[in-house]
């Protein structure tokens, strides 16, 4: 099963965590892929990754200047030769190997269960169980070749790109599965950098969220319309429901009064 995996990692200035990431994510994915792309990092993370290089074999690759979060992604996808591809934020700790599963297996089981799936980090300043931004984050599985044809849409829109992924997947009727992480840790902004750096990161990312959803309202359209679709479905499956019961509960009444 996790042969068929690709686990990328996109890393900036993540000098911190960046070795327990990348460790773990190989100690617990024997036969995986591992794919990290540092992208433009300026702090010791370079130099980490070197060092782990020497200590197991894992594909690198150092992209010369930071160039956003999208087109890391992208980086590691071209350079990716699994079925199945695993994003994996190179911040979190407390990884377990059941998070893996979670992720993988209801998209490589044969009853293809999801096309992709989507995983929440449970330590974490949201709480993921009862918050709509659940959608947003970074830890994701899905098939390679679902993500092939946006590959070029998504490459420069940074911080946009979940949403541009989860846009794209919905409007093309794609099974989408939540789940929870439990134990895994992701910091806040606040606990990694100054509280005005903080801040405007996150109305930075907010910008580029915003930016990505008015530029692709067809897709939002579209998907709107599969809600539709999907929900006329079933109030007629519901509607068609109780007209059987209706009917057998008449013939039920003849019956007896025949």
């Amino acid at each position: 099963m996790k042969e068929k995996v690709s686990i990328v990692i996109c890393a900036f200035n993540e000098e911190e965590t960046i070795a327990y990431v990348v460790r773990t994510c190989h100690e617990l994915n024997p036969g995986s892929e591992i794919v990290v792309v540092d992208d433009g990092s300026f702090d010791k993370t370079p130099e980490i990754l070197a060092e782990l290089k020497q200590e197991f074999d894992f594909k690198l690759v150092t992209l010369e200047e930071n160039r956003g979060k999208s087109n890391a992604m992208v980086v590691g996808v071209e350079n990716a030769e699994r079925e199945v591809i695993l994003f994996w934020d190179a911040d979190v700790t407390n990884i377990k190997e059941e998070h893996f599963d979670q992720l993988i297996l209801p998209v490589v089981s044969d009853e293809s269960e999801a096309d992709m799936v989507l995983g929440s980090p449970s330590e974490t300043l949201i709480d993921y169980r009862v918050n709509p931004f659940r959608s947003l984050t970074g830890e994701r599985a899905l098939r390679k070749k679902d993500l092939i044809p946006i590959l070029e849409n998504i490459r420069d829109i940074r911080f946009g790109v979940e949403t541009y992924i989860n846009l794209y997947f919905q409007a093309h009727g794609k099974k989408v599965k939540y789940t929870l992480l439990d134990g895994l840790i992701h910091p806040t902004k606040y606990a990694k950098t100054s509280s005005s750096k903080a801040t405007e990161e996150f109305i930075t990312e907010g910008k580029e969220i915003a930016v990505t959803l008015l530029q692709n309202y067809d897709l939002i359209t579209r998907r709107i319309g599969n809600s539709f679709e999907e929900q006329g479905g079933k109030v007629r499956e519901s509607f068609e429901k109780l007209q059987q019961e209706i009917n057998e509960r008449i013939q039920a009444l003849l019956r007896n009064n025949g």
